[in-house]
């Protein structure tokens, strides 16, 4: 009786352990026709990944050289060159992994939900990227111009995505919202070839106006760096309380601005002396009354 029991055990303990192999192989083998379905899948992905990511680079580097000989300006080719290369990637990306299988509608409809969240978190840096492309396609400026913005003035030095740098003629870097600079009047001095130098001076009513005047031409006729077209005009301007305004009003290139301005300034006073011409200043008369 117990050598019945002892065989009918170990019989039990033979079908246990064939059934488990049964199973370890039948799951082996899954693991397997698994692994043959997906290498081919996973070696063609890899290589849309590689391939992908190689020929976005190329084509990025073609339009940036076409815009380049189009003339395009540098900021638009650099910040055309960076959009097309990051969505070209976000495409290789998204075929690499639908290669593998993976639901990408889901995916994107993820991604969307959550773009759409951080957008409402970063309203203030979308407005940003947003005056950025402004920026870039209507140009109101360019890196290396010179512009007046709330009475920061200074030379662009770059535009970035959010914000636009500034150096001041102290030297000072200043860094502007590109939303705030879309939203507000801006000056830009050097956008055009050439600027009116504006010139204003005073004289006494015991001077002569017309002295004063050819003072005025004999200089601007002398120095090559004014325009004469649009012809320079000198006239009497206004009579002041105490004095008379006498304006020129001529054109320069713009690069010629400031140091013409300068020029001027000094060298009028020195004419305006050897003339004997005076230039009025505010004075008060004080009265003393005796008791």
């Amino acid at each position: 009786m117990r050598v019945i029991t002892s065989r009918l055990f170990e019989t039990s303990i033979d079908e246990e352990l064939t059934e488990d192999a049964d199973r370890i192989g039948q799951f082996l083998q899954g693991l397997i026709d698994l692994a043959w379905d997906f290498i081919p899948k996973l070696i063609i992905a890899i290589l849309i990944f590689v391939i992908g990511w190689w020929l976005s680079k190329l084509v990025c580097r073609i339009i940036k050289k076409a815009l380049a000989k189009g003339k395009a300006d540098q900021t638009a080719i650099s910040f055309i060159y960076s959009i097309v290369l990051c969505s070209l990637r976000i495409l290789v990306i998204i075929s690499a992994l639908a290669e593998l299988g993976i639901n990408v509608t889901a995916l994107l409809t993820a991604i969307g939900a959550a773009t759409v969240t951080i957008g409402l978190a970063l309203q203030d840096t979308m407005k940003d990227i947003a005056s950025g492309v402004l920026i870039v396609i209507n140009k109101p400026f360019k890196a290396g111009e010179f512009i007046e913005f709330e009475g920061l003035q200074g030379t662009v030095q770059k535009i970035l995505i959010t914000n636009t740098y500034l150096l001041t003629v102290d030297n000072k870097e200043v860094i502007i919202p590109n939303s705030r600079l879309t939203s507000d009047n801006l000056i830009n001095y050097t956008s055009q070839d050439m600027r009116m130098l504006d010139l204003s001076y005073q004289i006494s009513y015991n001077d002569d106006m017309t002295k004063a005047k050819d003072i005025l031409n004999n200089l601007i006729n002398a120095d090559e760096r004014f325009l004469k077209n649009p012809k320079p005009v000198v006239a009497v301007s206004k009579h002041n309380d105490s004095s008379i305004e006498i304006i020129g009003r001529v054109w320069c290139k713009t690069e010629d601005y400031w140091n013409l301005y300068y020029y001027m300034q000094e060298q009028v006073k020195l004419d305006f002396d050897k003339a004997g011409l005076n230039i009025p200043y505010s004075q008060v008369d004080v009265h003393l009354k005796r008791g």
